[in-house]
């Protein structure tokens, strides 16, 4: 048994949220406003020379904006770092061959700025764990006499102990403000054995999950059915940023967070069943493009490969692993879903339908999902086997589906018992 130290999020509602509203929206606002201003002057830059600035940069152009002594500094460099990261993963939606992906713009509804999400790193809080408080840190221009701060009297769930706080970010959801307090604990690990999986993600089998001798598949109806009803609904609206419209762009939002969050829940279940001690994950980064450029998967394949999170998903089932001992890797997915599992003969034509993989040199028939994911998990191990074994578990994968009045996946036989 070892002791690790693991960084989690805990989300925690404030007690006292009439008493500090106001001063919380005066600091949303002017994370907004600096946010504007440094899109603003990026874009000024940029018609200048074809160059974005990077958060460095801004930061000292704009230290002595009076906008960046809104926040505490660190607040403001925060902003700063944030719109970076924008911009980069603008980069990598374009460089992936996404034409529609648009630079990131500005804060505003109408005439108004939206309450933006502030961080406080180390200098711009201070916890007080015996009481339930955490005081958070004025900018100079927002400091009104005594008022140097915010008091947040703030309630966690009760199996949660708010320890060594590193950070904490204010943020408006669902029509009040929340503190996301980011924590760092020491916990004891087993290692839960010397197993390997292989997960090969996709489209319509969100997760097809290989572990040698068994294949688990995760079917994505759920998050295709989701995204129809809610860009049907949201069609409805005149006002793309009505009260409405941002309500249903929650709910959406939330629904796939519970979705991945649960699906990479149950993928570990399953691992510490079969005593894995290695997950190994199909890297995506480019499947968007090939050896001629662009891949064009047609206009609802192109929708749907765009707005799956696959690195989001790959952080979840990180940080969940890592609670049970169990190491994440990734490693390139090329040619995982035309190469043979058991032979190892790679051919284009061998994937006769988008489910079903024959192999025309050792007659291996298989699910293509399940296929792929037992070549990733092949890729790591030293001697990978590729001799005559039972593969009937290739050809029939058990099959998890999710249930959404219980918000997890269960077994498709009892599904279809309850149905």
């Amino acid at each position: 048994m070892a002791i690790e130290t693991v960084v989690r999020t805990h989300r925690a509602s404030i007690r006292n949220q009439r008493q500090v509203r106001d001063g919380l929206d005066t600091l949303g606002f002017a994370a907004a406003k600096l946010w504007n201003v440094a899109r603003w002057t990026a874009g000024r830059v940029w018609d200048a020379c074809g160059q974005i600035p990077d958060h460095s940069v801004l930061k000292s152009y704009l230290k002595s904006h009076e906008r960046y002594a809104d926040l505490n500094a660190q607040s403001s460099q925060r902003v700063l770092e944030e719109l970076d990261e924008a911009f980069r993963g603008w980069y990598g939606h374009r460089d992936s061959g996404d034409e529609n992906a648009n630079p990131p713009g500005y804060r505003k509804n109408g005439d108004e700025h939206p309450r933006s999400t502030v961080t406080f790193k180390e200098d711009g809080f201070k916890h007080d764990a015996r009481n339930g408080y955490i005081r958070l840190s004025k900018g100079r221009n927002t400091k009104a006499h005594w008022s140097d701060f915010i008091l947040c009297a703030y309630d966690a769930d009760p199996d949660v102990e708010i320890e060594n706080v590193q950070q904490v970010r204010a943020v408006f959801e669902h029509g009040e403000w929340r503190l996301h307090i980011v924590c760092q604990h020491e916990i004891e690990i087993t290692s839960a054995g010397d197993g390997t999986a292989g997960v090969d993600l996709g489209i319509c089998n969100v997760a097809a999950v290989s572990f040698g001798d068994e294949s688990v598949l995760y079917p994505g109806g759920v998050l295709k059915e989701d995204e129809y009803y809610f860009a049907k609904e949201r069609a409805k609206c005149n006002d793309s940023f009505s009260r409405e419209a941002q309500r249903l762009d929650r709910k959406r939002t939330d629904r796939r967070t519970h979705f991945l969050h649960a699906l990479s829940k149950h993928i570990v279940q399953e691992c510490v069943e079969c005593e894995v001690g290695t997950i190994v994950v199909g890297d995506l980064g480019g499947i968007r493009e090939d050896e001629n450029g662009p891949r064009n998967w047609g206009d609802h394949g192109n929708m749907d490969l765009h707005g799956w999170a696959f690195d989001r998903f790959t952080t979840l089932l990180d940080y969940k692993a890592e609670a049970e001992g169990i190491e994440v890797e990734t490693v390139s997915e090329r040619d995982t879903s035309k190469t043979c599992s058991v032979c190892g003969t790679k051919a284009d034509s061998q994937r006769v339908e988008r489910g079903l993989y024959v192999c025309d040199d050792c007659g291996l028939v298989a699910n293509a999902d399940t296929n792929g994911a037992e070549n990733i998990r092949q890729r790591v191990l030293p001697n990978p086997r590729r001799e005559d074994r039972d593969n009937g578990w290739m050809a029939q994968p058990a099959v998890r589906l999710f249930d959404k009045a219980r918000g997890d996946f269960l077994p498709r036989e009892q599904m279809d018992c309850e149905l």
